[in-house]
Formats: C-alpha cells, sequence, structure tokens
C-alpha cells in the first residue's frame, strides 16, 4: 500500500485567522482546497480573497499523491513555482494563490500508513477527514512579519505579472505629462486620447487571455495610420465610394444612408483595418518555427482578435485628432471662439476614443475573429470570411445610420456591437490551440 500523507498549514498568508487544523489524506479520496463549505480544507471566504471557491484538489494516483489546479483565479504553486499538476514529494509547500495561504505536505512511514490504512476503511459516502488541531494556530494572531509591515517586501517580485505594475507606470508618466502640457491643446488631446484607447485596449487584451508581442500589436496600430495619410485610403474612397454606392448616403433617405453607409463606411473602413491583419498572418505563414508564428502570425482566433482591435485603435486615434477634433475645433472657434472650440473638441475626443470598444475595436476584433478561424479551418476559409466581413461591416453601418435618428437606438446598436466583440471573445477562448495558457480576466473567482 502506498504511503499516505498529510497536509498541515503552515501560512495564513498574511490573513490574520489561526492555522487550519492538520489533515490526514485518506487512500483513494480527493483533498479539495478553497473558500466552499464543501470543501475537505475549506478556507474562510471572508478572509482568504486570493483563494478561489474550489481552488486545487489533491489526489491519490499510481504515481503518488498528486496536486491539480481546478482554474484557480491566482494560481496554485509548490516549492513557490506554479503549476497545473504536480507529484507532491514529502516536505513540498503548496501555495494557494500568490502570497496566499501555504501548506506543507509529508509523507508518514509505510508501517504507519498501514495501520492508519486497516483503522479506517474509506467508502464513497466516508465524511471528510476529522481536523487535528494545530499547536501554531494560536501563534498566528501574535506573530507580525516584515511582508506584512511591509507588503512591497514580500511581493515585490510578483508587481509586474500580478499587480498591473506596468499600467499604473504607464498611467503615473501620462498624468505627468498631461500637466506639463497643460496650455498645449494638441499635445494635451494626444496624451489623453492616447491613454483612453490604449486603456480600452488592454481590458480587451486581458478579455482575450493570449499573450501577444507588443511591438506586433503596435505595428498593426501605425500600418492602419499609414494607409490614412498615404494615397491606399484614396483608393480604397475611389473603389468604395465611386464605383460602389457608398455615396449615396448623400442623396437622403435612411434606405439610401444605410446602403451608402455599408458602403462608404462599414465596407471600405473594416477591409482596410482587416489589412494588417491579414499581412501578420501572411508573414508569419512564412516562418517555419511554430513559436515564431504564434509570436508574430495568426494561428487562430483570438490572434485575429488581438491585430483586428490592435488596428481600430490606430484607425480611431488618426480619424478623430486627425479630422473630427480639428473639424469641430475650427468650426465653432470661426462662428464663436477659440476656447469655446476647444473644449467642444475635448467633448468629442473622449467619447470617440472611449466608445471604440462599442466601435471600431468591436467591428474590427469580430472580423478579426473569422480571420483567425478561417486558419483554423482552411477548408471553409472563404465562406468564413466573407461571413465575417459582411457581419462587421453591417454593424458599423448600422452605428452609422442609426446615429442620424435616435440616440436611444445609437446606445442599442452600440451594446449589441460589443456583444457581438465579447461572445466571439469567448468563443475564441473556448477553440484556442493554446488554451491551457491562457491567463482570461475571470469575473469571480
Amino acid at each position: 500500500m502506498q504511503n499516505l500523507g498529510k497536509v498541515q498549514q503552515i501560512s495564513t498568508g498574511g490573513v490574520s485567522v489561526g492555522l487550519l487544523a492538520d489533515v490526514q489524506l485518506i487512500p483513494n479520496q480527493d483533498i479539495v482546497f478553497g473558500r466552499e463549505p464543501s470543501c475537505q480544507i475549506a478556507l474562510d471566504p471572508n478572509r482568504y480573497t486570493v483563494v478561489s471557491r474550489r481552488h486545487a484538489v489533491l489526489r491519490q494516483t499510481p504515481a503518488g499523491w498528486e496536486v491539480v489546479d481546478l482554474g484557480s483565479a491566482n494560481g496554485t504553486f509548490v516549492n513557490g513555482q506554479q503549476i497545473s499538476s504536480y507529484t507532491l514529494q514529502s516536505g513540498d509547500r503548496l501555495m494557494l494563490g500568490d502570497n496566499g495561504p501555504e501548506f506543507l505536505f509529508e509523507l508518514t512511514p509505510s508501517s504507519q500508513a498501514e495501520t492508519v490504512a486497516a483503522n479506517f476503511q474509506p467508502t464513497s459516502s466516508s465524511p471528510a477527514p476529522i481536523p487535528v488541531p494545530s499547536p501554531n494556530a494560536k501563534n498566528a494572531d501574535t506573530n507580525v512579519t516584515l511582508s506584512q509591515l511591509f507588503p512591497i517586501a514580500g511581493s515585490g517580485k510578483d508587481l509586474s505579472h500580478k499587480g498591473y505594475l506596468i499600467p499604473g507606470i504607464l498611467t503615473v508618466v501620462c498624468v505627468v505629462l498631461m500637466f506639463a502640457s497643460i496650455g498645449e491643446p494638441v499635445l494635451f488631446n494626444l496624451l489623453l486620447s492616447t491613454y483612453i484607447a490604449g486603456a480600452a485596449f488592454y481590458y480587451i487584451y486581458q478579455l482575450c487571455g493570449k499573450r501577444k508581442s507588443w511591438w506586433v500589436l503596435i505595428g498593426s496600430a501605425l500600418l492602419t495610420m499609414l494607409m490614412l495619410v498615404t494615397p491606399v485610403i484614396s483608393l480604397f474612397i475611389f473603389v468604395f465610394r465611386d464605383i460602389l454606392p457608398g455615396g449615396l448616403y448623400e442623396d437622403g433617405g435612411i434606405i439610401a444612408l444605410f446602403i451608402g453607409m455599408f458602403f462608404g463606411a462599414g465596407l471600405m473602413e473594416e477591409i482596410l483595418k482587416a489589412l494588417p491583419v491579414f499581412l501578420a498572418m501572411f508573414i508569419g505563414n512564412k516562418f517555419k518555427s511554430l513559436k515564431r508564428r504564434q509570436k508574430i502570425g495568426v494561428n487562430e482566433p483570438l490572434d485575429g482578435i488581438l491585430l483586428g482591435t490592435a488596428s481600430a485603435v490606430g484607425f480611431t486615434l488618426l480619424e478623430t485628432l486627425g479630422q473630427y477634433v480639428p473639424n469641430i475645433i475650427s468650426e465653432v472657434s470661426m462662428n464663436v471662439d477659440a476656447s469655446t472650440g476647444e473644449l467642444l473638441g475635448l467633448q468629442l475626443l473622449i467619447p470617440r476614443i472611449l466608445g471604440s470598444v462599442a466601435g471600431h475595436m468591436a467591428y474590427s476584433g469580430y472580423f478579426g475573429y473569422f480571420i483567425g478561424l478561417s486558419v483554423l479551418k482552411p477548408s471553409k476559409r472563404w465562406t468564413i470570411l466573407i461571413v465575417g466581413c459582411l457581419t462587421s461591416s453591417l454593424l458599423h453601418a448600422l452605428w452609422n445610420t442609426v446615429g442620424s435618428y435616435s440616440s436611444l437606438l445609437l446606445a442599442v446598436v452600440g451594446v449589441f456591437s460589443y456583444a457581438f466583440l465579447a461572445a466571439a471573445i469567448l468563443k475564441a477562448r473556448a477553440l484556442s490551440p493554446t488554451r491551457s495558457e491562457n491567463f482570461a480576466t475571470r469575473i469571480a473567482p
């Protein structure tokens, strides 16, 4: 018979509660760690917020006792290393989450294990192990560690991964630069719009949960911006607004307006914003290394969504800062005064950039999902791409059309557009070949 073991809590991770009692492991009986009362090792749900409801399970296997992470929000660590599953050795330390409660795993000698097993024959309906009071429990309320008094001393190494350190640094830098740019409206608007757009994209990035090289994402945005200031955009305008009926909205009528918006805004702009995604897919396919293809190319729907939304960020920034805001500032300044023009320009800038999550980013991210899906389903590539292009273009055209008639309908279309993107992200995560590596933000632990 295999050795039995016990689990002893040796640290609360800074939580001001007593240590749990030792728990002896019973053959063929799983031990679940978590905050649910039904767990065999149940932690205080109001204190141990770093622990998920069902965080990890310890079970007996032919190789020994194995701990398996149950998709926890903050991870499971053995001897300081994050694991998904791991066969424990006597003396291993198990931690639930970063700097969370820590447990010591110990194996008892074979003779002792056999004696315990002989005195207790488990069944499928056996109750949970009866805890034995730990002599260390009373010390938890009196001991204060350096990391408890100065948290950064104990968690500094994890800040860059779990503490949103980089976003915090960028926020501080942006704030300082915005203070310095007071009185320079062009620079101030550039900083503000870049920060809002970056925050909106970061939200989508966290929701997707797949790592992608930052320079690839920025490159997608810059390429789209470049196309908008080169003859490429003139070619698109000629094709979609002169040859195709993209200029009908100038003639009036809701039907003509919708048709014009579909060809002259939806179809034209969505294809334009998708070009960086197709280019990344083409370049990625040239590499034989799977690692390089995953880093640069489009191998799945999540790649398409990330590159598509990044492209949309570039489009929105240039369109807003290069067209809409200067136009309203110029018009109002001529008719009223310059300060009023600057104010209205700022009032237009904020909702346009912030609303890109339900606007350009939603349409392009949704189309990007289909581009990535076509990689997984090459036999249906053209069908998938046509459906994605038409759907995203229809959403875009619908937004532009109803905006001229009703703010309420505009809100409804915006919600639908975001819902389409969110649904695509969830489906892309389910289809992802690298799903086990996904770090997607969870709404609840």
